[in-house]
């Protein structure tokens, strides 16, 4: 079976707050990705280290609308606790990341345009 993945395309309002909220996340810009001065830079292409990919676009005006923004990613990643530790200030539930019914260890956060982002690994695949 070939590889295959998947890579959300984000719309946003402000390019600038929400790849800095994604850079606290681990996601970043390759420097190739950024276009030169005076380019179009609508469209951002994030990475990080273990492969993670998320695409920006500019929204177009109206479309993301805070307060109702239906918009959700979930981030995949067995380091749950690290990466809580290092956005601890925007997590939605202020106790944190913990076991959900569903069978999830993961906490929410909101990006600047209202995106819901839950973050999490498998409660089975946990050390405990």
């Amino acid at each position: 079976m070939p590889a295959q993945t998947l890579t959300a395309i984000v719309p946003c309002n402000d390019l600038d707050a929400s790849e800095a909220f994604y850079s606290a996340l681990g996601f970043r810009r390759r420097d190739k990705d950024k276009p030169p001065p005076g380019q179009d830079d609508s469209y951002r292409i994030l990475e990080n280290d273990a492969g993670g990919a998320l695409h920006l676009t500019q929204a177009v005006e109206g479309w993301v609308v805070a307060g109702r923004n239906p918009f959700g990613l979930y981030f995949y990643t067995e380091d749950v606790d690290g990466v809580a530790a290092k956005v601890r200030d925007l997590i939605i539930e202020k106790d944190g990341p913990g076991h959900k019914p569903w069978g999830m260890y993961e906490f929410a956060l909101s990006d600047p345009d209202g995106t819901l982002v839950r973050i999490g690994w498998p409660s089975r695949l946990r050390e405990r």
